[in-house]
């Protein structure tokens, strides 16, 4: 199983010597990957009741900016998007920074992308709610072509390129995961996916989403063993003396990944994100 580290973004600020300091800790650690999440604006909630999840209070570093950064001061971290909205992003644009990504870490980017739920957001970038699920997949399609080829013609439902292409080309198929747990997810992810991020405990319903998928995948005419699983171990949420319980949980079912997230702990400082990441990676590489 390898074991990554979630980027607290949530908590780390804005400090360019904070964020490479956190980085470079996580890689001598001995962590393989970094996971970040994405969102583009924040909702605030002030005349919006009820209003949950993040508000316009929430940092987030846009996800690419934040790639190329990290590219440069690491040398093997892998780059994980934790989910990129796909579909309120423009596809050849994404192509265009993931690739630029991919050749400026030398390979080290994995595209997890998700459709979101924040309308918000959706609407302030000037893009549809509605049918979000289905241009997903017409857009990771696209991707896939526009990084293949150096020229391409493309006629779908809610893109078209005319013998146009992406220069330079990232020189391989960029891994693209899902996030999300519908069943739509599942099927996606089985049928096109190269894995699936989760973010539940490793109990019977995991094992019947990991079930499925694979399914999905013979029924697609793929081979499920190439599929990967990245569960997520948010160390605030459960008591330390069941952290390995469930890394053993997921590893039991399949998981082929990890991400550690120490948002949520109250953690003081940036530093102390890494110290934990630092100083709990042995105990769970023995789980």
């Amino acid at each position: 199983m390898r074991i990554g580290a979630v980027f607290p973004q949530l908590e780390i600020g804005s400090d360019p010597a904070v964020v490479r300091s956190w980085a470079e800790t996580v890689e001598s650690a001995g962590y393989t990957h970094a996971l970040a999440y994405d969102h583009v604006l924040g909702a605030s909630p002030e005349h919006r009741p009820g209003w949950t999840g993040y508000t316009d209070k929430s940092l987030f570093h846009e996800v690419f900016v934040l790639f190329g950064y990290l590219a440069a001061v690491t040398t093997e971290l892998e780059l994980v998007t934790g989910v990129v909205i796909l579909p309120q992003r423009q596809t050849a644009l994404v192509a265009k920074q993931a690739a630029e990504v991919d050749v400026l870490s030398g390979g080290r980017l994995r595209l997890g992308v998700g459709i979101g739920w924040n309308q918000v957001e959706y609407d302030a970038l000037g893009v549809p709610f509605k049918q979000r699920g289905a241009k997903l997949e017409e857009q990771v399609d696209l991707l896939r072509k526009l990084w293949a080829d150096p020229v391409i013609s493309y006629d779908g439902k809610f893109h078209q390129v005319e013998e146009a292409g992406l220069n330079p080309l990232p020189g391989r198929r960029i891994p693209i995961w899902f996030g999300g747990s519908a069943e739509a997810v599942l099927r996606r992810t089985g049928e096109i996916g190269d894995g699936w991020m989760p973010q539940s405990a490793p109990d019977d319903e995991a094992r019947a989403c990991v079930e499925r998928i694979r399914q999905y995948a013979v029924e697609a005419g793929r081979d499920p063993a190439e599929i990967g699983f990245e569960a997520r171990l948010s160390l605030g949420r459960l008591p330390e003396a069941d952290w390995p319980a469930f890394v053993r949980g997921w590893r039991e079912i399949g998981a082929t990944h990890l991400g550690v997230n120490t948002m949520g702990m109250g953690l003081k400082s940036p530093a102390d994100h890494a110290a934990v990441l630092r100083d709990v990676l042995p105990l769970l590489r023995e789980s």
